[in-house]
């Protein structure tokens, strides 16, 4: 089951600095369990960032990213105040999302 994320958005000369944490358990599925068992794959698959309702960024992403997962990037053409959303959809259907203002 997936948490809560964190987000922020600061302005950086022209660039929105944008940093997200994901809480998310990002399973490979070559793990065992305390049963011996393998633990099923379950991570991240697609990542979307929107700035004010536009999509600026889609990603794909796979089992090979770690545990609750951070990622940065810069977002061009962005104002103090205005909406970053940004979103992601796993391989069981689940998703989550977040909101934050660029500061």
């Amino acid at each position: 089951m997936a948490g809560p994320m964190k987000a922020r958005a600061k302005m950086q000369g022209n660039y929105a600095d944008v940093r997200v944490l994901m809480s998310h358990p990002m399973e490979t599925g070559q793990r065992k369990g305390g049963d011996g068992k393998p633990v099923p794959k379950h991570f991240i698959q697609n990542l979307t960032v929107k700035l004010n309702g536009k999509t600026v960024i889609e990603g794909e992403i796979s089992q090979a990213v770690s545990r609750n997962p951070v990622f940065s990037f810069r977002i061009g053409g962005a104002k103090p105040g205005d909406k970053i959303e940004i979103s992601w959809l796993d391989n069981k259907g689940e998703s989550n999302k977040t909101e934050t203002a660029v500061a």
